[in-house]
Formats: C-alpha cells, sequence, structure tokens
C-alpha cells in the first residue's frame, strides 16, 4: 500500500460569514454546542494526522462553512504545515479572516484557496487580502462563479492581481454556456473550459479511493465527498484494507475536486505541485481539445446516497472499469 495519502477533509461546520445566493452550502448558523464539537472533531484529526509519521500525507480542508473565521481552523494549518511528513496543508476559503497568522506557518507548504463573492466583501477588501497573501509568500488561487453579473468584477480582479496568480473560474450550478459566453469566460481562465460541463466518469479510473479520500468529522473515510458509500474508519485503520483502484460509480463528475483526480484527464500534470490549492504548473495552456461531455449531459443521481462505492480492479490497470458493487 502507498504511503502517499490525499485527505479531503469536511467537518460537521456549516456556518459561513456570507449568504452567497447561489451557494448551497453555509445555510446554518451553527450553535455553541455545534462549534465545539467541530472544534473537537478537526482536533482529534490533526492529531491522528501527527502521529502518521509512516505516511507522507498532503489535505486539503473544505468545509461547509467558512473555516478561517475560526481558529482552531487557522491553528490547524499552522501545526500541520510543520510536520514534517506533510507534504501540503491547503483550505478553501472566501479570505474574509485575517491573514497575520500565515507568518507563523511553513509557507512551503501551507496553501490558500481562495473565492471571490461580489456582493458579499468589498473588491477593495478582497484584494487587499490577496496582496497580503503575496507579501507573505503564501502560495494562493484565486477565483469566482461564472454568472453574467460577476464578469465585470472577474476581469478587473484579473486586471489587478499578479500575473502568476491563477484567477479560476467555476461554472455555476446548473448554467448551460453557449460558446460566446464561454469564450469570454476562458479569455481570464484558460481551464475554464474542463469546468463547462461535467464529465462523464461512469467506470473510468480514478485516484479517489486509492490515494486520495474523503473524511468527515466522525473519521468515516469514503472515496470522495460525493461518494456516500463507506469505505471504512480513520481512527481504528479499517479504512486501509479497502484502498485500492477504481472505477467512478457515478455517471458524471461535476465538482473540480472531485473530477480533478479522474486518471483520464490531465489535470494532475496541469496542476503539477499545486493539485490541492488548485495551482496550475506555469504557463496555464489552453488544451488543443479538452475531455468534454456534450452540452446536454447525463446528471448525477438525485440522491448521492444512493450511488454504490465504486468497482474495485484486482489489477494494475488503468483502463475503464466494470461496475462491481461491494
Amino acid at each position: 500500500m502507498s504511503t502517499d495519502l490525499t485527505i479531503l477533509y469536511r467537518g460537521p461546520l456549516a456556518s459561513c460569514d456570507y449568504d452567497c445566493p447561489y451557494c448551497p452550502f453555509a445555510k446554518r448558523r451553527d450553535t455553541g454546542e455545534q462549534l465545539r464539537s467541530d472544534r473537537a472533531a478537526l482536533e482529534r484529526f490533526t492529531a491522528w494526522a501527527a502521529e502518521r509519521t509512516g505516511h507522507r500525507l498532503s489535505v486539503l480542508f473544505t468545509p461547509w462553512g467558512e473555516g478561517l473565521v475560526r481558529s482552531w481552523y487557522r491553528r490547524a494549518l499552522v501545526e500541520m504545515s510543520r510536520l514534517p511528513h506533510v507534504s501540503r496543508v491547503a483550505i478553501q476559503t472566501n479570505l474574509s479572516c485575517r491573514t497575520g497568522w500565515l507568518a507563523e506557518a511553513d509557507r512551503d507548504k501551507v496553501a490558500l484557496w481562495c473565492t471571490y463573492h461580489p456582493g458579499q466583501t468589498p473588491y477593495e477588501r478582497f484584494l487587499a487580502r490577496c496582496r497580503e497573501l503575496a507579501a507573505l509568500g503564501v502560495r494562493h488561487s484565486v477565483g469566482i462563479v461564472g454568472l453574467d453579473e460577476h464578469l465585470e468584477e472577474a476581469r478587473r480582479l484579473r486586471a489587478a492581481l499578479p500575473s502568476e496568480v491563477y484567477l479560476w473560474v467555476n461554472a455555476a450550478e446548473g448554467h448551460t454556456y453557449t460558446d460566446e459566453e464561454a469564450d469570454r469566460w476562458t479569455a481570464l481562465d484558460p481551464l475554464f473550459p474542463y469546468s463547462r460541463h461535467p464529465h462523464r466518469s461512469a467506470g473510468l479510473p480514478c485516484r479517489t479511493g486509492e490515494s486520495v479520500v474523503s473524511v468527515d468529522g466522525d473519521g468515516t473515510v469514503r472515496r470522495c465527498h460525493f461518494v456516500r458509500a463507506e469505505l471504512g474508519n480513520l481512527y481504528d485503520g479499517s479504512y486501509q484494507d479497502s484502498l485500492g483502484p477504481r472505477g467512478c460509480p457515478l455517471d458524471v463528475c461535476d465538482c473540480h475536486i472531485g473530477y480533478v483526480h479522474l486518471e483520464t484527464l490531465p489535470l494532475y500534470d496541469v496542476f503539477a505541485g499545486g493539485v490541492l490549492e488548485r495551482i496550475p504548473a506555469d504557463p496555464v495552456r489552453i488544451p488543443a481539445d479538452p475531455v468534454r461531455i456534450p452540452a446536454d449531459p447525463v446528471r448525477m443521481p438525485a440522491d448521492p446516497a444512493s450511488a454504490p462505492g465504486g468497482p474495485v480492479s484486482p489489477g494494475p490497470s488503468r483502463s475503464p472499469l466494470p461496475f462491481v458493487s461491494r
């Protein structure tokens, strides 16, 4: 079994200081008890990570809410960045928090995946935060949801950011882009064609469930955030025997933190050295023929919990795998 493991951690935190109308997350106001539970879960996870000296770990925090306004997430990033067996620790954030605490982190390892939400924060404030990260030498990407009303703000931000800072654009959920609309966003993000349509994934080999896993606050391990079947538990080690090559059990994958791990896409090469923080290798190039699915794609199951855990390949083959329930 490989000792390299990438973990996407998502605890029970579900509150956010923003209320974006297009965001399906963070629609709960966490109680004091819920916040204490989230803190305890995160501290348990970081303690586990600190003890895994026989593994090479990379961790991306993907909270339902905003983590960096909570002291325990800031502390987790600092502490984990200083562990010699942790290669990278990153978090998805709206960047509403202060940034000075990052001076205590190992800035060769810590990284931020930042999203700008027009209407939720002043443009000048967000840009100032980005400049603070650059001054601190913290690796970061910056992105925006590709809605028509965000286009001018995105252009303004692209012009203001240093050329070496990648500006990504996420296709808006449920939105179909004309070629003309897609071209406008691709002019800002050459990799937007990967986000424009969901990717067919059924039976295709994916690193999730093998070298990449999803972990929740209770330590339940799944192959990814989008497949509910359990592989075991992190803390009793029961997940380890379930790791292995898998084909995707879903019809399509439409989220970057999922399809980036598909072996049929070249994104591990595109984002070489920056997969977790969504920072591509320089320079960013538009693929001659990016893998897409038709404009009228097959959609993912309405109930993700009904999806099987995915087929397991008994050998090293990386060809499309048949469906085998487990």
